[in-house]
């Protein structure tokens, strides 16, 4: 969230800004490919195959009523394929990007590797399109996490944020031992070294 705000300040105020634009559009990038690493990799309800649920199962639990909805474990249907959602368009907001050239000062590190026509195509997606989706989806996701929490008193963020939550006996826990956080971290740093070493 932070560098998602620091993008927006820092395009907004341009000039010597836009170096620190660059930089938290890696740190987006590289938390983006973290977590696509960590789907695969990560703890029981990290990986995408335990909390992605079908389009089918999406929409009939959209037309259950709320109370008749089973209890989530962490993302309900909805909520995983907003999160899909999400990384979609950070994903295609920050590949624009690095294409992007605003033809007066300031230009992704990969335009020289690309068609004039490819480098206006990511421009225009990147500063019109791809930035209103982003705000749109993060409104939304806003909006969701407040409606529950203050119509239907069902606090989101807690458990976002420490990782904990009251569950039903037998429910399988996510993998959270030492080695599981040293091995997240290395992820991290060979992703983040990668994307610091592979982009100009």
């Amino acid at each position: 969230m932070v560098a998602l705000v620091g993008l927006v300040v820092t395009a907004q105020m341009g000039g010597s800004a836009m170096e620190w634009h660059f930089r938290c559009g890696y740190a987006v990038l590289t938390l983006l490919l973290f977590r696509l690493v960590w789907g695969w990799l990560g703890g029981y309800w990290s990986r995408f195959r335990q909390f992605v649920a079908s389009p089918a199962a999406a929409w009939a639990y959209a037309r259950t009523p709320f109370e008749e909805r089973p209890a989530s474990v962490g993302h309900n249907p909805m909520g995983a394929w907003s999160v899909l959602a999400m990384l979609l368009a950070l994903g295609l907001q920050v590949t624009a990007g690095l294409f992007s050239d605003d033809e007066i000062a300031t230009a992704g590190p990969l335009v020289a590797h690309a068609s004039s026509a490819w480098v206006n195509l990511a421009t225009q997606y990147h500063t019109r399109i791809g930035k209103l989706a982003v705000f749109a989806l993060l409104a939304l996701h806003i909006a969701t996490v407040l409606y529950y929490r203050h119509r239907r008193k069902l606090d989101l963020i807690t458990p976002m944020v420490s990782g904990d939550k009251i569950l039903p006996l037998g429910t399988p826990e996510s993998t959270d031992s030492l080695a599981t956080r040293v091995l997240a971290l290395v992820v991290l740093v060979l992703i983040a070294v990668a994307v610091a070493f592979l982009l100009p």
